[in-house]
């Protein structure tokens, strides 16, 4: 027995790979994945989705290779429902909730399957990290525009102060302490809780700028600065752990490489021996039915 064939799903009867379909391409069903992975709803599953499908894209890994929305007809009935590659159930696993036993267990599996069974967290926690790091780069982008109709004059310096609230000290500095090089934001080798505080900070930033209708420079970098300090207090008061205290992770471009690379790996998978996988025969011709 293959160790595709090891792994199942909560059922206890069927693996992964007896799931799998094929008309041309290994697809699997994403309300049949769902259920595998113990979502109720589709809302709650949509969002992991969503959020792979960011990952895809930031990797410029095509979407439409891995996450296909089409209608398929089950009991005589003609609803929606998402066809997903290998790869694409590697990310929506990587995204799920650890809390669950089948989430925790797909994280492994996959883990094992993309050659990387002796730290699968790591593996969780890198797909985290280009997800957050993505979601940075468009806050940030956001909130250069709100600074700037607010009448910023120097964004490197605005940037700076919201730094300076969090981490105490300005971010050449930081970029010292960590041997970071100058033409690199310190925001790429930072690990996921990190990046989620940064992202809170960023957008809590905008939102006070916003709402409290601030104008000029420094009123500006008096609000990030302000923003900055009470992040960083909260992160004290909750794991006594000062952000400039955090350990610097692996360049985000590397992490990049090694999810791009996973990719190709999980593609192989598909070659290897497995149960005889069952037609898809519940399906409207894909002419009629992608959107």
């Amino acid at each position: 027995m293959s160790q595709l064939e090891l792994f199942h799903f909560q059922d206890g009867e069927k693996s992964f790979e007896d799931f799998a379909q094929n008309n041309g391409d290994t697809f699997w069903w994403g309300s049949e994945f769902m259920d595998h992975l113990g979502y109720e709803t589709w809302q709650s599953f949509g969002k992991l989705i969503n959020k792979s499908m960011t990952a895809c894209n930031t990797l410029n890994i095509p979407i439409m290779e891995n996450f296909r929305q089409t209608e398929r007809i089950v009991d005589g009935h003609v609803g929606h429902d998402w066809k997903l590659s290998r790869f694409a159930c590697y990310l929506i696993a990587m995204n799920g909730d650890t809390k669950k036993p089948a989430v925790a267990k797909a994280q492994a599996y996959f883990a094992t399957l993309a050659g990387a069974v002796e730290n699968y967290m790591a593996e969780v926690s890198n797909v985290d990290r280009v997800v957050t790091r993505e979601e940075i780069s468009e806050s940030e982008r956001s909130l250069s525009g709100v600074v700037k109709l607010a009448g910023v004059q120097s964004y490197p310096f605005f940037q700076n102060a919201g730094y300076r609230g969090m981490y105490n000290m300005n971010m050449s500095r930081l970029r010292q302490v960590r041997q970071i090089p100058e033409s690199r934001s310190p925001l790429d080798f930072m690990g996921k809780e990190e990046l989620a505080a940064n992202l809170f900070r960023i957008t809590q930033t905008e939102l006070k700028i916003k709402e409290g209708r601030i104008q000029g420079q420094t009123g500006l970098e008096q609000a990030a600065e302000s923003v900055g300090k009470k992040v960083r207090k909260t992160m004290q008061e909750i794991s006594g752990v000062l952000p400039e205290q955090m350990r610097k992770q692996e360049d985000i471009k590397e992490v990049r490489k090694q999810l791009k690379g996973r990719s190709k790996e999980l593609k192989k998978a598909d070659a290897k021996d497995r149960p005889q996988i069952k037609k898809n025969s519940d399906s409207i011709p894909p002419d009629s039915s992608e959107e």
